[in-house]
């Protein structure tokens, strides 16, 4: 039987840029965007904390792009802290038409856009049941997003990470390419760290580890999956 109230009242959703494109094969669906923002209304009416990190992929990706174009490594990353704060905003507008308070707090100091991040202005924020968007990574080079959701875990003292991602779960191979590849329903960080298996990078897998913040991994295509992962349905994998 499933619980009748949320497993959890806090969390932390990392959106990748990917989850953004909806139907397109880059840029921003403003259809997607509504749909994750009534998806998000509808954990935040039961009164579970909700902050994101969303990534930027779907926009600029600075790793690839550094090899590929003979960018700087730095001045690319900072190219893609750049595109999350698009896809932030895009998530803002979206949440604040169906009446959603939210408030994005970007890494780099942008004034005009967006309210610079500091913990306990973020902290507050939750407490009054805003949901806070975490954009611009870390404000550093050589971090990704993952390892921003993992430290903002930690910092606002979420319950647990909700990757959404395109596929149901952690698989042992890509399942896109390996039709053998088996899925995961529950592992252990070590297991991640030692398997090498490309759930989140290493460093933000230790992270987690470290701060005992188990990481939900769920199919994000599929309506209603974050109600779902919030009242502890059986979806995805869970590595704690």
């Amino acid at each position: 039987m499933s619980p009748s109230k949320p497993i959890y009242k806090s969390i932390l959703l990392k959106l990748s840029g990917e989850a953004m494109m909806g139907k397109f094969d880059h840029g921003i669906d403003a259809e997607m965007c509504a749909s994750l923002a009534g998806q998000i209304k509808e954990v935040v009416s039961m009164g579970v904390t909700v902050a994101l990190v969303v990534g930027g992929g779907n926009i600029f990706r600075g790793q690839v792009a550094s090899k590929s174009f003979g960018l700087d490594r730095s001045v690319a990353d900072y190219m893609g802290m750049l595109a999350t704060v698009l896809n932030g905003l895009a998530l803002q507008n979206a949440l604040e038409k169906i009446g959603v308070p939210t408030r994005v707090m970007s890494a780099i100091q942008m004034h005009q856009v967006a309210e610079p991040y500091i913990r306990r202005r973020a902290i507050r924020h939750l407490e009054k049941k805003r949901v806070v968007i975490f954009v611009a990574g870390t404000g550093n080079p050589f971090f990704t997003t993952d390892t921003t959701a993992a430290l903002r875990a930690a910092e606002m003292e979420a319950d647990v990470i909700m990757k959404a991602t395109k596929v149901d779960g952690i698989y042992s191979a890509d399942p896109m390419v390996d039709k053998k590849a088996t899925k995961f329903p529950e592992l252990k960080f070590i297991d991640v760290l030692k398997k090498k298996l490309k759930v989140m990078d290493l460093t933000a897998i230790s992270m987690c580890m470290d701060n005992n913040v188990p990481i939900v991994v769920f199919d994000i295509n599929k309506s209603g999956n974050i109600k779902r992962a919030v009242m502890g349905e059986k979806i995805g994998t869970i590595v704690h």
